[in-house]
């Protein structure tokens, strides 16, 4: 049984994604910032998200970066 916790994570998540695709289109918005974000919170969640969060992580320095500052801001 899932509780609202699991879900207000879930969509939290998924408006972060959503406003990191509006920012790769939109000057306004740090398109990269919100993806980073929408998937460190989805990764809580979701084995197949934490993968590909992983994946990217090797890949691409920079987003690791972004990743860990993220996770210390989660953490408190």
């Amino acid at each position: 049984k899932k509780g609202a916790k699991y879900y207000l994570l879930l969509a939290l998540g998924w408006i972060f994604i959503f406003l990191g695709l509006l920012g790769l289109f939109l000057p306004i918005l740090q398109g990269i910032l919100f993806l980073a974000i929408g998937l460190i919170v989805l990764s809580r969640r979701s084995p197949r998200v934490r993968l590909f969060n992983q994946k990217m992580g090797q890949r691409y320095p920079k987003y690791r970066a972004i990743q860990d500052d993220a996770q210390r801001v989660l953490n408190g």
